[in-house]
This record gives C-alpha cells, sequence and structure tokens, in this order.
C-alpha cells in the first residue's frame, strides 16, 4: 500500500510537489481552499477579458519543463512558449516620450547600453562575467540544496568556492560598480522587485536576476500564466491525484510530534506525511498549534520577521487594441525610484511610484475580446502591517488616478480613462484574505540576509517530524522557477526521509 501525502494548497509549489510525489509512487491528495488552481498563479475573468491574477513573466523555462519532463510528458503538448524580442519597454516619467527597449540579443542590448551612455558598455560586460560567476555558485551551492543548519553553509567546500564570488553590499551599490548612467542602473536595479526586495537595501546577490533576462531571455506561455497553473493540475490528475477544492485547512494534526494529517470542516484526514504550501508565517501562527513543533517560530517571532512588499493591481478591459503601444511587459520608471522604494518600505502614501504595464491580449487576442486589449497593471506598495495608511475608495482612487494620469502622457495611452469598459483591482488586503499572504506581502518573507540560505525557514521542518514547507516564504526564497526549487527540495528530503 503506498503511503499517502496531504499537500496543502494548490498554488504553483504545491502542485509542482504534488506532481514529483504522486509520480514517484504516493498517494497524493491536494487540499486547496478555493476552486481553481494556481493560488496567486491564479485568473480573473470579467466580462469576456481574462488576466494573469500575479504572476506574468515567465523566467527560466527549463524549470517550468522540468516538472513535464520528469514524468515523460512533452512540455510543449501542455505549455506552449514563445520566447519575447524584445523583452520589455521601459518609459521614464520625466521623458515618457523617450523609450527604451531592452533585448536579450546581447549584440542589440550593447547596442542600447552604448546610446544610452558609452563609457557604461564595458562595465556591462564586467558586470554580466562576475554576476555570472555568483550565478553558477548559487545554482550549484545554494538554490538546489537546503540548509538545515550553520555546517551546511560555514564548511570547507563553500569557503573555497566563496572567495571568487564578489556580491558583497546591496543590489544598487553592486550594480553602480559598473554602471554610471542613472537610467541604466535603474533598469537593471528595479528587477529585485519581482521578489519583493528593494534593490538599495536587498542583498546585491540579487541582482542576478536582470542577467538571468539579459543572457536567456524571457518568455510568453499561451493562454498566460494561468496554463501553467491549469496544465500543472491537468497531469497531476493523469497521474491519478486527487485535488479537494473549497477544502479549506484549520490545522496541521500532529502526534509524537509527527505530523499525521490535517483538519478540515472539523473531521480529521489522515496521512503519513504533509507537506504545506500556505505561506510559511501565516501556516506557523494558524496551523501548526503545538509549540513543541513550531520550534523557535513563536507567534512573537512571525510578528517580528521582515515581509516583502505587495501590490496594487488594476485589470483594465479595454474598448480598443493598442497598436501603439509595441509591447506585452512595459515598465513604467518615476525618475525618484529611490525614493519610491524608501516609501514602499517605510509604509508612506506614494507619490513618486513606478508602475508596470502587461498586455497579454497582445500575444494571444483569445485573452479578450475580439478587436479589444486587457491592461493588467501593477503597483508595489508597502504591505498592511508596514503602510501608514488604510486601503479604502480613497486610497484605490489615489493610486488609479495616479497610475491613469502617468499613462496619458504616453504615446498610445492618452485617452486610457475613456477607454475601460470593465475593470477590478486587487490590494493587499485581498493577498492577505485570499491567499492567506502574512500582513499581505504578495512574496512573502523578504530575502534579507538575515532571512536567506540557512536563516530562512527550510523545507523540513526543523521541530516535527513528517512535515516539510515550500513556497516564497521557504529557502530558497520567491519567484515562480524559484519555488519551483523548493518543490524539488522538499519532495527529495520527505523521500530521503521516508527510506
Amino acid at each position: 500500500m503506498s503511503k499517502k501525502v496531504i499537500v496543502i494548497g494548490a498554488g504553483v509549489a504545491g502542485l509542482a510537489s504534488a506532481i514529483r510525489l504522486q509520480y514517484a509512487g504516493y498517494q497524493v491528495e491536494i487540499h486547496e481552499k478555493a476552486s481553481t488552481p494556481g493560488g496567486k498563479m491564479n485568473r480573473i475573468e470579467k466580462d469576456g477579458y481574462q488576466f494573469d491574477l500575479g504572476p506574468s513573466i515567465v523566467m527560466m523555462p527549463e524549470l517550468y519543463r522540468e516538472v513535464f519532463e520528469l514524468c515523460g510528458r512533452d512540455p510543449d503538448d501542455y505549455i506552449p512558449m514563445e520566447k519575447l524580442d524584445p523583452m520589455y519597454r521601459v518609459y521614464f516619467s520625466d521623458k515618457p516620450d523617450e523609450p527604451i527597449d531592452i533585448s536579450s540579443d546581447l549584440t542589440a542590448l550593447t547596442k542600447t547600453i552604448n546610446a544610452i551612455n558609452e563609457a557604461d558598455v564595458e562595465g556591462f560586460l564586467h558586470y554580466m562575467s562576475d554576476i555570472y560567476k555568483g550565478y553558477t555558485f548559487a545554482m550549484e551551492n545554494i538554490l538546489n540544496r537546503p540548509f538545515y543548519n550553520r555546517k551546511d553553509v560555514y564548511n570547507l567546500s563553500m569557503i573555497k568556492k566563496a572567495p571568487k564570488v564578489k556580491l558583497v553590499g546591496t543590489a544598487d551599490n553592486f550594480i553602480g560598480r559598473y554602471i554610471e548612467s542613472e537610467r541604466l542602473k535603474q533598469i537593471f536595479g528595479f528587477q529585485t522587485l519581482y521578489i519583493g526586495v528593494s534593490p538599495f537595501n536587498g542583498p546585491s546577490f540579487y541582482s542576478m536576476i536582470p542577467m538571468i533576462q539579459f543572457l536567456y531571455g524571457i518568455w510568453f506561455i499561451k493562454g498566460g500564466m494561468y496554463t501553467m497553473a491549469s496544465s500543472m493540475e491537468r497531469l497531476f490528475e493523469e497521474l491519478g491525484g486527487v485535488v479537494h477544492y473549497g477544502s479549506a485547512v484549520q490545522e496541521i494534526t500532529i502526534d509524537n510530534n509527527k505530523a499525521d494529517g490535517i483538519i478540515i470542516d472539523d473531521r480529521k484526514v489522515e496521512a503519513d506525511f504533509v507537506v504545506c504550501n500556505a505561506d510559511f508565517p501565516y501556516a506557523m501562527k494558524h496551523l501548526v498549534k503545538a509549540p513543541k513543533a513550531k520550534g523557535k517560530f513563536t507567534d512573537k517571532k512571525i510578528e517580528g520577521m521582515k515581509y516583502s512588499c505587495s501590490g496594487f493591481l488594476l485589470y483594465l478591459g479595454m474598448d480598443r487594441k493598442y497598436e501603439d503601444v509595441e509591447h506585452v511587459h512595459n515598465f513604467i520608471f518615476n525618475e525618484k525610484l529611490e525614493k519610491n522604494m524608501q516609501d514602499i518600505f517605510d509604509g508612506k502614501k506614494l507619490e513618486h511610484a513606478s508602475f508596470y504595464v502587461y498586455i497579454a491580449s497582445k500575444l494571444d487576442p483569445t485573452l479578450a475580446p475580439e478587436g479589444k486589449d486587457g491592461l493588467y497593471i501593477l503597483m508595489p506598495v508597502s504591505d498592511v502591517a508596514t503602510a501608514d495608511y488604510e486601503w479604502n475608495d480613497e486610497t484605490i482612487d489615489y493610486y488609479r488616478t495616479y497610475i491613469l494620469d502617468t499613462l496619458k502622457k504616453i504615446k498610445g495611452f492618452e485617452n486610457i480613462e475613456q477607454e475601460i469598459v470593465t475593470e477590478t483591482h486587487f490590494t493587499p488586503h485581498e493577498f492577505a484574505s485570499r491567499f492567506n499572504a502574512y500582513n499581505g506581502a504578495a512574496f512573502g518573507l523578504q530575502p534579507t540576509l538575515s532571512q536567506s540560505i540557512h536563516k530562512r525557514p527550510q523545507s523540513k521542518s526543523p521541530s516535527c517530524d513528517n512535515l516539510y514547507f515550500i513556497g516564497s516564504s521557504t529557502h530558497p526564497g520567491a519567484g515562480v522557477p524559484i519555488v519551483l526549487m523548493s518543490a524539488k527540495i522538499a519532495t527529495d528530503a520527505l523521500m530521503q526521509d521516508d527510506r
């Protein structure tokens, strides 16, 4: 009789873990409180428009493909992808009529950098070389393995390899060693926001994110990101796995310091192992009730940890196509980026804000009614606990007005306000209520030095047997490719423990 595993949550990491374990011969059940798969990788449907709810940019596509290949499937049958070039367009709010296209073709990218600041071409090549060493070191020694104690980090092998990697200081400081143009520094630096941390205080380690894009490109999945979630669900069910929707977990049951099931609707569902894809801080505070099983992650510790930023999102169904706006991914920067970042993490209402516009229906017209486009707009904002303002109608209107007024200065968006036919929004409070994201932090625990590698919650509970954690608040961190890695680390640990 195969052993039973319960996976809590059908987010990306939950689905990937369930597939891996089901394929390995376990009897796996997913319990998901929502009615659809994907967690934050979900979809909003309104009046014939379909929007990705959260993640929107595919990086490191081999990690998306890996979970299908593992099971002997052709990923192209599940998640057909195309590479984007240029990858995105960048606008600066003080010069909206001079956009910059960023390509992953290194020849084109070098020409772009040369046109902005000739002296930065040499610096860019040095940056790529140095950060690439950091990237290969991280892939081999950090991102693909767990860190259960200090000696996993402080050992002879790591000490020998680490000096070759020149990653000290903040991401902004690191980039500033190579690049002098303020505009280029912003184009490189803002990408730490993909994992919810500011380039001005996030570790330099994360300045490898732009390098991954420059070297390997970004991709688009037909149907948008939700295709990945629904295709993983499909693969899991093809393998014989079972998903229970509308199944909100109240507690992880622990007997004799060993997880042995969950409680749903006040009844126990037994299992040999429990894999938790609920946000780690939420799970430790609300699902793990036994003090001994919490270990060092007491309520006080959870409350004192640092959380990533959140997001304010607008999903706008428009009554036209935006031919003048050429790109799927568009970033609109305020020239006062440092003040913008500081205000996000200090909890101030933003006066200078940068944001992102994603038009998926440009690449897949089925995502909007014929002849129309849908606009997804994301503005990074403070998490609920940090914000010194309330999320009410006035705040929503304030940010909406700021976004639309900024867009009106960009060619193609001049009449945006009159062109909206349907509209919905998502605030930090919805991240908290819909996804149990602690403090509404969209990317979980902030990846500061004191909350990274061995200092971040690990896949295997240190104080309770047969309990495993996955997702953005655990090692190796946030972002779709990275949580897919967390699923591999956790399932490998579970199978090893079982053996």
